[in-house]
């Protein structure tokens, strides 16, 4: 069952040129893909949220007492 957005969609690219309908379905796949991307970035930021909060912590707890030394970048 199609939506509203996408019966307007559809209408947009079926009123391109035919030569340029190909092109305009390649842009949308491409764009809902990094929509996709998007998506999964944010929920897995949000999963390891507390996590990336837990390890600043520790960092930060090591640094004042002293655990800590600064990144050698030549050394890597």
């Amino acid at each position: 069952m199609q939506t509203g957005t996408s019966v307007t969609i559809t209408k947009m690219i079926e009123a391109l040129p035919e030569s340029m309908q190909e092109l305009a379905l390649e842009h949308m796949q491409q764009y809902i893909e990094d929509i996709r991307d998007e998506l999964k970035w944010k929920d897995s930021i949000g999963k390891s949220q507390g996590k990336l909060i837990a390890a600043a912590r520790q960092a930060r707890k090591d640094i004042m007492q002293g655990k800590a030394t600064p990144l050698d970048s030549e050394n890597l």
